[in-house]
């Protein structure tokens, strides 16, 4: 019996396509694919850090390739995908990872809603919702075409509950729950049950978008990292490592009925109402 378990987790052999795979979260997922036997895409749009987690994969003794793509652009997006065929023959995973905030779109005591650039908000509803459905429409007719694949888009805590200052990223972030939902019934009812669409909604990890809102230069919290601290229940910021036990499973066969589901690894906060 345990032999069987484990073997509902192995993914080696199999092709994973990881945008935004060049920076610290989904850099963590990229590295533990290829550790788990996966041949990987990494997908970003910086060539020197796009090579650099490509060198750190292959060190490690995984197998991987780097792409260089915006996913806001179609027809880079389309070549990317020729080149992950040409170099692997197939796409049985995606994870949209590509996402992220920027200044001129979050509020704060200096700059109001009604202060921010039209074109950041823009930009940041683009890249964190049309960043997975562009990549989606491209590596996901692979995936029809095959009649199995599993796409994990990545969420946010901000999805349920629209925290202060971030409302274009908290808002884009709710339209991928939504897309997540939409697109494993029309992947499972068009094509194949064996197409399944999930999404995983961390908690509060340090990332580089956000690094500068809740650590302070000193490596102590700023006021708001504090305020994110006492309202986990498990008293920390998320590690990326702590990603990728939920990633496997949903990746794997392991999840094979699990089609449709946003999976929350945030340390209590989104059960925490503050009292």
């Amino acid at each position: 019996m345990s032999v069987q378990v484990y073997e509902q987790f192995n993914i080696a052999g199999r092709t994973a396509v990881v945008t935004g795979g060049s920076g610290v979260l989904c850099g963590t997922m990229a590295r533990a694919l290829a550790a788990a036997g996966c041949r990987v895409a990494v997908l970003g749009r910086t060539p020197a850090k796009v090579d650099r987690m490509v060198e750190r994969i292959t060190s490690e003794g995984g197998e991987a390739i780097g792409v260089t793509a915006d996913v806001l652009d179609e027809e880079a997006i389309k070549a990317a995908r020729d080149q992950v065929l040409e170099a692997f023959g197939r796409v049985d995973i995606l994870i949209n990872g590509a996402g992220g905030n920027r200044a001129e779109a979050i509020t704060s005591a200096d700059k109001t809603f009604f202060d921010l650039e039209l074109w950041a908000i823009r930009e940041i509803l683009d890249l964190n919702l049309l960043g997975s459905v562009i990549p989606t429409r491209v590596f996901g007719a692979v995936m029809a075409e095959q009649g199995s694949g599993s796409i994990v888009n990545i969420s946010s805590a901000a999805s349920f509950r629209p925290m202060t200052r971030v409302m274009p990223y908290a808002a884009a972030k709710a339209a991928i729950n939504n897309f997540t939902e939409w697109m494993a019934v029309y992947m499972a009812q068009e094509f194949s049950p064996n197409i399944r669409v999930n999404a995983i909604a961390p908690g509060f990890f340090i990332a580089d978008q956000n690094r500068d809102l809740v650590i302070k230069p000193s490596g102590e919290y700023t006021e708001r990292g504090q305020l994110i601290v006492d309202h986990t229940p498990m008293g920390r910021f998320g590690e990326a490592e702590e990603l990728v036990g939920t990633l496997i499973w949903l990746v794997s066969d392991a999840s094979r009925f699990v089609t449709g589901s946003v999976v929350v690894v945030d340390g209590g906060f989104k059960a925490y109402p503050g009292v």
